[in-house]
């Protein structure tokens, strides 16, 4: 049976993009035939009926915006049958036969988990944390990487003021992308990520020859979850080298601000895309970027894809950052 009526919604935290996403989505469905509908707050949202049609007017001048109008959600009884069961009826009765979500990897897996019950589900990788292995990049991630740039510069200024070392904690959950390609961008003295760890002595033993040197200040990236507690390994830190260290949690504001161009466009392509597929009666896949062309794969493909690696990003820090 041919895809007739679509449903968009974004999952999971939301990342600067999705609404150029959801825009694609609803224009390319509707000059394509298809009737649209959107679904408030995710999966929460799809299990209490939070459903509407729209029509070309409802993304208008929403493609520059933070965030995402359609709300999100994390739903812990989605992941119970009993839960899905009830999401699917609520489906039916607006005679839905597909959705495409916008999030991560927990959006996508209770896409999945619909598709085993009849529905007809394509994803779009939304998440800051570029940690979908399916693509090489994920809408939001190029935002939020010039949102720590552009805070890691600020804070070089007082760094070297006060002749300190400041550690920044960006976030990743467990990639250590936003650390990674931030840290380049900025010439930090040290990258801490969950790909690339260093021992607590080793940091010490590093910050302290840097302070030994001509250079009096450091800067250091770490990936949220790196340490327990980020604040306490800068006092410890401070104790061990005598050197001031300050530590710096960037925290959510990393996921807010208007998109980059670079999102706006990726989102706009995979939104388009994700519609063309399903034009093509093609479904029960994820979207992506790979070498700047549109790929897709099915679910089980894109589940068992080792993490993306980045060698000659490592490559580069052992040249130009120490």
């Amino acid at each position: 049976m041919r895809v007739r009526r679509i449903a968009v919604l974004t999952s999971g935290g939301d990342a600067p993009g999705m609404n150029a996403a959801v825009r694609a989505i609803i224009r390319a469905g509707l000059k394509n035939g298809f009737e649209m509908f959107v679904v408030y707050e995710g999966y929460k949202g799809l299990i209490e009926g939070r459903i509407e049609k729209v029509d070309r007017n409802f993304v208008s001048d929403i493609i520059n915006r933070g965030g995402t109008i359609l709300k999100s959600a994390r739903s812990r009884d989605f992941k119970t049958k009993e839960a899905r069961l009830i999401a699917i009826d609520q489906l039916k009765n607006f005679g839905i036969d597909t959705i495409i979500a916008i999030g991560g990897d927990g959006t996508y897996m209770g896409a999945k988990e619909l598709t085993e019950l009849g529905i007809k589900c394509v994803c779009i990788p939304g998440t800051i944390d570029n940690d979908i292995a399916s693509s090489e990049y994920t809408i939001g991630f190029d935002t939020a990487l010039n949102t720590i740039c552009d805070v890691v510069d600020k804070l070089r200024d007082t760094t070297a003021s006060h002749q300190r070392c400041t550690i920044i904690e960006v976030m990743g959950n467990t990639s250590g992308d936003l650390a990674l390609f931030s840290g380049i961008a900025e010439g930090v003295e040290m990258i801490l990520t969950p790909e690339h760890p260093f021992t607590e002595e080793e940091i010490i033993n590093r910050i302290r020859l840097l302070g030994s040197g001509f250079k009096k200040h450091s800067l250091v990236i770490v990936s949220e979850k790196v340490f327990p507690n980020v604040i306490s390994f800068a006092e410890k830190l401070s104790k061990e080298t005598g050197i001031e260290a300050r530590a710096e949690v960037l925290g959510r504001l990393q996921r807010g601000g208007s998109p980059s161009a670079f999102d706006r466009i990726l989102a706009t392509r995979l939104g388009v895309y994700a519609v063309d597929l399903l034009k093509d009666n093609i479904y029960n896949v994820v979207v992506g970027l790979k070498d700047n062309k549109l790929v897709y794969y099915t679910f089980e493909e894109a589940f068992s894809m080792p993490k993306k690696e980045y060698a000659q990003l490592y490559r580069l820090i052992n040249i130009v950052n120490r």
